[in-house]
């Protein structure tokens, strides 16, 4: 196929198509609340504000020695459960039934309660759920985290990862699909860019009359604002 062929082609794409208006907000990827699952003192706050993060990482520590305390003592506890149990299973035959059923209890009981208390001492630990940046943080050494009252003590966020949070008009909901191309600007930024519509929400905004939908980028400032136009083929 010829390059003038190929231009011409184009050109009636462009002509049979129509750009729909929409403004947007930049939000990121990922976005989550972060609390302790558990009571006690602040022992360590390892990050601040701004601080970037990779999955799993510990942002902060309670107060745990009682709980570690405890993990250690259940675990000989297992040690020598299990070591009851395998000599006595050497000899199930030759015992009562009733009595090997009681090592097999013990050692059963003494497996769950090494994972009850690892559960609990997991929960003094509180860690990045995805990799991210820290945007807000309110818990410093010292503080007291209230198992009656749990608080959000960070706030994380995707580090790059965005999205473009689009409302057009809802007289376009038949034809505004995922896969088209939007051309937009952010405020402040001359650059022209391109996305892909990754969303569309599937109702419309009673009190505005607009419906919403998604593209991705990387990179903005979460919170600024802009505009473009959605490419859509002409239904007519």
């Amino acid at each position: 196929m010829s390059k003038i062929l190929i231009g011409l082609l184009s050109l009636v794409f462009t002509l049979n198509a129509v750009e729909v208006y929409a403004t947007f907000n930049v939000t990121p990827e990922k976005k989550a609340k972060l609390a302790f699952d558990a009571g006690g003192i602040t022992k360590k706050v390892s990050v601040d504000v701004a601080s970037s993060v990779k999955k799993d990482a510990v942002l902060a520590v309670l107060q745990n020695e009682d709980m570690r305390a405890s993990l250690e003592r259940a675990k000989i506890a297992l040690k020598f459960a299990k070591k009851d149990y395998e000599r006595q299973l050497k000899v199930k035959n030759l015992i009562d039934a009733g009595k090997f059923d009681q090592y097999a209890f013990k050692y059963e009981n003494a497996k769950n309660e090494v994972a009850y208390v690892q559960a609990m001492y997991d929960k003094t630990f509180l860690k990045a759920p995805f990799d991210g940046v820290i945007y807000e943080k309110d818990i410093e050494v010292g503080d007291t985290v209230s198992g009656m009252m749990l608080k959000t003590v960070f706030k994380i966020q995707s580090k790059r990862e965005r999205k473009l949070v689009l409302e057009f008009d809802q007289k376009y909901h038949k034809d505004i699909k995922t896969g088209q191309k939007f051309k937009y600007s952010v405020d402040g930024d001359a650059k022209e860019y391109v996305g892909t519509i990754s969303k569309v929400y599937p109702y419309a905004n009673s009190g505005n009359r607009k419906i919403k939908a998604e593209v991705k980028a990387k990179g903005f400032v979460v919170g600024l604002f802009g505009e473009g136009y959605i490419t859509v083929p002409d239904a007519k």
